[in-house]
């Protein structure tokens, strides 16, 4: 089977289909107790000299074009904004306002709600993936190329999001803060492996895709909040997903602009990186306890309508239609012109994929299983 379904930032491949989607250059080495995974054959530095030229010249372009996507600090929210002064008199009143709102609220909602937090909170990871990318990577760690302003004024952007979710957990009282911080540690620790060759061009389009999912997923949260009655936990998701929005698309120009000067190395990295799969970034959760920790948060996410195979499919067919990839002409060489036909039809394989996934989800309905999950107290989730 040449397709290849491929669930993004923040969840996995879901149920239905994930005994197809294992990595076949993966193999597991359990040296550390962060199960490292050893990459076979992964090819690096990929970007030759004269492709280094297309990002250099893309400089200025940066600086008009994606900076312009990041706020200021003085008008940026701030995870305070949403949580309870605990300088003030009434502190203990808003804390617990909050775990009023929360005690209702089932644990398969949290499970989804923790798996998004942690997710953000591997962001020292995401950083240094960043810097290892050739040429828009931040050489110094104070590089004032637009490529380094970028790389550092994003992570400070995201790095608002873990903190506001980790606080607000700390506070509603449901969920085991002690597991979950244990999971943050081995995800860190872990690390991830993009595919992306320190290549730009691979970076950007996987860029596109974790933004537009990670904005799906927060979105999609906001409205079970929205549901369940609690405002100040549906608009603090609001403000996250505003927040993907906005880098989603500084990432998706990036994409255009490449279309636009090297529309046949674009077309050929885009259709490299829907065949082999994105990575995603967390991946390689565990808590200690449960040996497929991530895809049971990716089973509750798909039951829940947090991400979906639907969503993902979505996503692919969005950035088909924007990127208009159907509509590149000029510039393509056969195996471009090959790379071309390969995505455009993503959409509708992927369509029948999913209906296949559905049909057999709901055959195995009625002997849906459950597991004990350390993030809620070992209490039992449905799958």
């Amino acid at each position: 089977m040449d397709l290849k379904l491929s669930y993004l930032s923040p969840l996995p491949c879901l149920s239905p289909v994930c005994s197809m989607l294992k990595p076949k250059n993966f193999i597991t080495a359990s040296i550390t107790p962060y199960r490292t995974r050893v990459v076979k054959d992964r090819q690096k530095h990929s970007l030759t000299p004269e492709k280094h030229e297309v990002f250099k010249s893309m400089e200025g372009w940066v600086e008009e074009n994606m900076l312009v996507h990041l706020k200021p600090v003085e008008k940026s929210w701030q995870p305070q904004d949403f949580l309870p002064d605990l300088s003030s008199d009434d502190c203990f009143d808003e804390i617990s306002d909050i775990r009023a709102h929360a005690i209702d609220i089932p644990d398969d909602y949290f499970m989804c709600l923790v798996g998004g937090m942690i997710t953000e909170e591997a962001l020292p990871t995401y950083q240094t993936m960043f810097n290892t990318v050739d040429v828009v990577r931040d050489v110094t760690g104070m590089d004032p190329s637009p490529w380094g302003v970028w790389v550092r004024a994003w992570t400070a952007e995201e790095n608002r999001h873990g903190d506001l979710l980790n606080k607000y957990l700390y506070l509603c009282g449901r969920v085991d803060m002690r597991q979950i911080e244990k999971t943050t540690q081995y995800l860190i620790g872990a690390g991830m492996d993009a595919n992306i060759e320190n290549n730009p061009y691979r970076l950007f389009v996987y860029t596109s895709f974790q933004e537009k999912a990670a904005f799906t997923s927060h979105a999609n949260v906001a409205k079970h909040a929205t549901r369940y009655g609690d405002a100040r936990l549906a608009k603090m998701m609001g403000a996250i997903a505003g927040d993907e929005k906005r880098h989603e698309s500084a990432y998706a120009k990036a994409v255009e602009k490449l279309f636009d000067l090297d529309p046949d190395t674009t077309m050929r990295e885009l259709a490299d990186m829907m065949r082999a799969r994105i990575t995603m970034p967390g991946r390689m959760m565990r808590d200690g306890a449960d040996p497929d920790l991530y895809g049971h948060y990716a089973a509750v996410a798909q039951r829940m309508g947090v991400y979906t195979t639907g969503d993902y499919v979505d996503i692919v067919e969005h950035f088909i239609g924007r990127w208009k990839v159907g509509e590149v002409a000029a510039g393509l060489s056969s195996e471009g012109r090959r790379a071309q036909d390969y995505v455009c039809g993503l959409g509708a394989r992927m369509r029948r994929m999913e209906q296949r996934a559905r049909e057999g989800a709901g055959k195995k309905a009625a002997v849906a299983a459950g597991i004990r999950c350390s993030w809620v107290f070992n209490r039992e989730v449905k799958l």
